[in-house]
């Protein structure tokens, strides 16, 4: 019998303002906690949630739910998953409850799993070091706890994003499965239809989407050029029923339901009935993914290297191109990721929160500048007229984020590493590139180390030609002087230091409250 499984990917990004650059409105004097609505643009995406609360969710969870329950005392039974990104739920709680509600019943009938994501539906899966990544990945799962009642065991990577080392970091935070997209360029000769294992993991097994099934619902539902419209559900399940395989993985964007494809066309009737006329035919029943990892023996393995073989559902490359594939993409994602070390030391729940949302994908996504087909779907998506006005309107306020970030914490020009001296110099792993990370550094740093650096006048050093604060380099002198050791030394240097910052953030109501 084959397993049908059914994924819907529920995301709304919070989409950054577009005129401010060209409006002159940038820079100017705000507090740290309006900044998400100065960069964010709430009226545009409460419409959009709104109008596709309307269109697509309500109707669709309805009938979903329905369905359930209509089959739930047969023998087969209709079961969904979906993967539902952070920052969709954040609008749901800001927007309208009821929804989240539904998808909480949703999750409540136990015929419904729900899949892991990164929370800010981000590309940070990419990133050189996975820290950021598997954060992402955390703070999503407490929240799909927390709001859902649910626990996911079955990873869905941004986009389908995949390679043998994010199955690798996928499998180490404890995850059974991961979904990637059914591409023949990691398929060789290979079917979608089963199940595999992930080159170099040990236990983590992948899950793949048929496209091209998927795609007759997602992109031609409604196309009258088809030769195959209308399409509808005795016909979609017969095709199922004909295809050969263990396990076929269906996976739109659930805004096709109501949203792409707009009611009048059909689409939830074709929703509706689908589920009736996949449960008559023999060979065929709904599950869900986990039930699928924990039934099925792998029939092979999937190798995809992370130099140059990174996979994605996007466009006809499937690949990451759809995010970097230009200069306006790599330069925003280069902005992002020099960021990322002036964010830890800020220890700012506001600023991590800030740079998350700057990181969500659709920002890359807008910007992609290739023509044809996929052009046209990525200009479908934007809130922009163009790509080049997509990069303007990021790139602005993500430098002028960054501005405001490295005032606040006063960043050097170059970092100050740590090391002890015991024989010889040893690099302690400890790096500091502002004033409020340097104080962090002493907080934590051997004192070894601090005595080192103290009374070579490496601090000295750091003070005046990087950080150019000459009050400060003289402070330091002064301490060297006093020939201090041990924690309190350690103390008279965070005191000294902390006064400085506060002298210096005096006009900012709460700089002491950074320490």
């Amino acid at each position: 019998m084959t397993d049908i499984v059914f994924v819907f990917e529920v995301h709304q990004p919070h989409r950054l303002r577009r005129n401010l650059f060209w409006e002159g409105k940038i820079f100017k004097r705000l507090k740290k906690e309006e900044l998400f609505d100065y960069y964010f643009d709430n009226e545009v995406d409460r419409e959009i949630f709104k109008r596709a609360a309307r269109k697509a969710y309500f109707p669709s969870n309805q009938i979903i739910l329905d369905s359930i329950d209509k089959h739930k005392h047969d023998s087969k039974q209709a079961k969904y998953s979906f993967s539902i990104s952070g920052v969709f739920l954040e609008q749901c709680e800001m927007f309208d409850r009821d929804l989240l509600a539904s998808f909480k019943q949703l999750a409540d009938t136990g015929q419904v799993e729900m899949l892991n994501q990164t929370y800010y539906h981000s590309i940070s899966s990419l990133y050189p070091d996975k820290e950021e990544f598997i954060e992402q990945a955390r703070m999503h799962k407490q929240t799909v706890k927390d709001l859902l009642g649910y626990v996911p065991s079955v990873f869905e990577n941004t986009e389908l994003l995949y390679n043998n080392t994010i199955a690798k970091t996928v499998e180490s935070m404890g995850y059974k499965g991961i979904f990637t997209e059914g591409v023949e360029k990691i398929l060789g000769e290979k079917s979608p239809n089963y199940l595999y294992t992930a080159r170099g993991a040990k236990k983590i097994r992948v899950l793949l989407r048929n496209y091209k099934l998927t795609d007759d619902i997602g992109f031609r539902f409604s196309s009258r050029w088809w030769p195959e419209w209308p399409l509808t559900a005795d016909k979609f399940a017969g095709w199922l029923a004909g295809t050969p395989g263990e396990c076929i993985n269906i996976f739109p964007d659930y805004e096709t339901f109501g949203e792409h494809h707009w009611p009048e066309t059909g689409i939830h009737s074709f929703l509706q009935h689908l589920p009736d006329e996949i449960l008559k035919f023999d060979n065929l029943q709904m599950t869900t993914p986990s039930e699928v990892v924990d039934k099925h023996a792998p029939a092979g393995d999937i190798d995809v290297p992370e130099a140059g073989g990174t996979v994605s559902w996007a466009d006809i490359q499937r690949d990451q191109s759809g995010w970097l594939g230009n200069v306006m993409q790599w330069a925003y994602y280069t902005t992002l990721r020099r960021l990322e070390p002036f964010i830890k030391e800020a220890d700012d729940p506001e600023f991590l929160r800030l740079w998350r949302d700057f990181q969500t994908s659709d920002h890359l996504y807008y910007m992609f500048n290739a023509g044809g087909g996929p052009g046209e779907v990525h200009s479908y998506f934007s809130p922009f007229e163009s790509p080049m006005d997509a990069f303007v309107a990021a790139q602005t306020l993500l430098n002028e984020f960054e501005t405001r970030l490295r005032m606040a914490i006063l960043t050097a020009n170059e970092p100050f590493l740590f090391y002890t001296n015991v024989g010889k110099q040893y690099y302690t792993g400890t790096i500091a590139w502002s004033l409020k990370g340097f104080v962090k550094a002493i907080k934590e740093v051997n004192i070894k180390a601090v005595e080192f650096h103290v009374y070579n006048g490496d601090f000295e050093s750091w003070l005046q030609s990087s950080l150019k604060d000459q009050k400060l380099a003289s402070d330091f002198t002064e301490i060297k002087s006093s020939g201090e050791k041990g924690e309190k030394l350690r103390k008279t240097i965070v005191d000294s230091v902390k006064k400085r910052y506060a002298a210096l953030n005096k006009q900012t109501q709460d700089a002491t409250k950074l320490f």
